[in-house]
């Protein structure tokens, strides 16, 4: 699959006008927009909620565009979070304390690739004309159904094309990230990339290295999450050049079956590539994230064999992740390995393969006359092998024998 080219796919069901047909919208949201509407201020449904209407998916994260100005909205509403006020867009709080984006109708007046300086006093399609891909370049009307599309977005829906709005090489300087944008949305849906709009991305793609590693990683999780065939997207990735900037490491042909089970981004970067720790280092994912990829691949990745000993000597090495680590397995040969099978029975008899599983503890050995220090610690890792070994040995009385004995 490549994400190049002529469309793919389309999306089933997405032709014509859309102007007869109501989009549902949760009533908060409703409220929110009767109450700028009442108040004078044009209000529209805008983005990703509209866009996932028009493709029969449910999404009750709606964001509103109006002319209404931040010092306005704030105003209109008692509960307001001043999200993002700089560039025109308030929290608006519901009775559930459910938090809904209001941002003001907004054209760009500068702008450095990562950040832009905006001013107000704009319409609806001149907002929409800031919008990077026609696919998000489109607008719902709460009250009067009418679907505002100036760009085309519905026709590329149906086509199953991302198409940059406009100018495609002025859409990636406005932000960079655009072009990580593009590929996730080409990858979640399946759809191809208009050529021009690709070719721009692939020109601007030495931009990338001035994003933060926040925004990069961010993307980066999305696609692993959302897109349709991981391999594509990595395919993608390297193709535009965005690998060559902040993922080198991302292989030519991924190792990697496509999951079937939820998504998780920390263990498919390690499912690609076995400097995951480093990769996610270079994208500031947090400490946990990084000693997780760690762990993983620190490994050892399976174990010596499906005996129920060799099962037990890898799950006591590897501790915590091991699950990962039979999930990784899963990824790469698209099936279970059958020593998985070994480790479920293995816990199921409730066998101790980690010392807080042991029958006794350091304060048993303790009270049994054991001096406290290093060498307690190195007691019950001995315990811990004995047990591994013969798992009915994990009886407080054996191993205070087994203890007495090794002084």
């Amino acid at each position: 699959m490549s994400f190049r080219g002529g469309a793919l796919r389309g999306i089933a069901g997405v032709t014509g006008s859309a102007a007869s047909r109501v989009m549902p919208l949760p009533e908060a949201v409703v409220d929110i927009a009767r109450t700028l509407e009442d108040a004078g201020f044009e209000t529209w449904c805008v983005g990703g909620a509209v866009r996932d209407w028009l493709t029969g998916e449910s999404d009750q994260d709606v964001d509103l565009a109006t002319a209404a100005t931040p010092d306005q909205v704030q105003r209109l509403f008692p509960r307001t979070v001043a999200v993002g006020v700089k560039h025109g867009t308030v929290g608006v709080l519901d009775r559930q304390r459910r938090l809904h984006e209001v941002t003001t109708f907004r054209r760009d007046v500068s702008t450095d690739g990562r950040h832009a300086v905006v001013a107000y006093g704009v319409s609806i399609d001149e907002d929409l004309s800031r919008r990077d891909f026609t696919i998000n370049a489109l607008a719902y009307h709460p009250f009067r159904q009418e679907l505002r599309d100036p760009f085309g977005g519905e026709r590329d829906l149906a086509a199953g094309v991302v198409r940059a709005v406009g100018e495609p090489a002025k859409r990636f300087a406005e932000d960079y990230l655009r072009i990580l944008r593009m590929i996730r949305f080409a990858a979640r849906y399946g759809f191809a990339t208009d050529p021009a709009t690709w070719d721009a991305a692939r020109g601007a793609a030495r931009e990338l290295v001035a994003l933060s590693a926040e925004r990069v990683r961010e993307e980066w999780f999305k696609g692993l999450v959302s897109a349709r065939s991981i391999a594509g997207l990595v395919r993608a990735w390297r193709d535009v050049g965005a690998a060559t900037v902040w993922i080198p490491e991302l292989p030519e042909t991924p190792r990697v079956v496509e999951p079937v089970r939820a998504r998780d981004p920390i263990l498919l970067t390690a499912a690609l590539s076995s400097s995951a720790p480093g990769i996610l280092e270079r994208l500031k994912a947090s400490k946990a994230e990084i000693t997780r990829a760690q762990a993983i691949a620190k490994g050892p990745q399976e174990p010596d064999s499906g005996e129920p000993v060799a099962v037990r000597r890898w799950l006591a090495r590897v501790g915590g992740a091991a699950d990962d680590l039979i999930h990784l397995a899963e990824l790469r040969a698209g099936r279970l390995p059958g020593w998985a099978g070994v480790v479920a029975e293995s816990r199921s008899r409730g066998e101790a393969t980690s010392r807080d599983q042991l029958a006794v503890t350091g304060d048993d050995l303790r009270a049994d006359g054991m001096a406290p220090g290093p060498e307690l610690g190195r007691l019950l890792e001995k315990l811990l092998e004995a047990v591994v070994e013969d798992p009915a040995r994990n009886t407080r009385d054996s191993l205070l024998a087994l203890a007495r004995s090794w002084r």
